[in-house]
């Protein structure tokens, strides 16, 4: 039979590799939470990216020719979407009612598709978007990695001020306080 303080060194005993366990298993957590955080992080793109995006065409809806060139000297809400991406489709009215209350104030949107261009098109037909869409195709995915979407998650969204330099990015589904906050870096 054990003694109170074999019992009590024997609960001290449990309580310390209980502790210890609980103490690694909130490291490996934080670990792995700032990894994810790291990780999801858009990372800034390198100046020659942003200089590089101004010199893209990419085709619309219709066939006609979309030139960044003609975004340059204004700020340019960018967005990478696709027609699969349940996030992307729900974060669209959205960007659409910002088009329509900034579009006087100078505040261009443009979407850029990462879909395919009947898909596109179908979408389109069911939801109507008066902002700007591009096709990118699978090249979005390379170029929103170029602007800092290492992950190449959907949506991801670029903002760019009238000077065509990269001051805000999102991965991940805009919200109006994300748009609140861009818009507030523009003044």
């Amino acid at each position: 039979m054990k003694t109170q303080k074999e019992n009590e060194m024997n609960d001290q005993a449990v309580l310390q590799k209980r502790m210890w366990l609980a103490g690694a298993a909130c490291a490996a957590g934080l670990a792995g939470a700032g990894l994810a955080w790291w990780r999801l992080t858009p990372q800034p793109p390198a100046d020659a990216s942003a200089e590089a995006f101004w010199q893209l065409s990419f085709e619309q809806p219709d066939g006609s020719p979309l030139a960044m060139q003609g975004f340059k000297g204004k700020p340019l809400l960018l967005n990478f979407w696709a027609t699969w991406c349940p996030p992307c489709v729900e974060e669209l009215p959205l960007l659409e009612s910002i088009w329509r209350q900034n579009s006087e104030k100078q505040l261009q949107i443009l979407g850029l598709a990462v879909d395919q261009p009947s898909s596109v098109r179908r979408f389109l037909a069911q939801n109507q978007l008066t902002f700007p869409i591009g096709l990118a195709g699978l090249t979005g995915t390379e170029l929103g990695r170029s602007l800092g979407n290492t992950m190449a998650a959907l949506p991801f969204s670029v903002l760019f001020n009238a000077q065509g330099w990269v001051v805000a990015q999102k991965m991940g589904k805009l919200e109006a306080a994300d748009l609140a906050d861009w818009l507030a870096l523009l003044k």
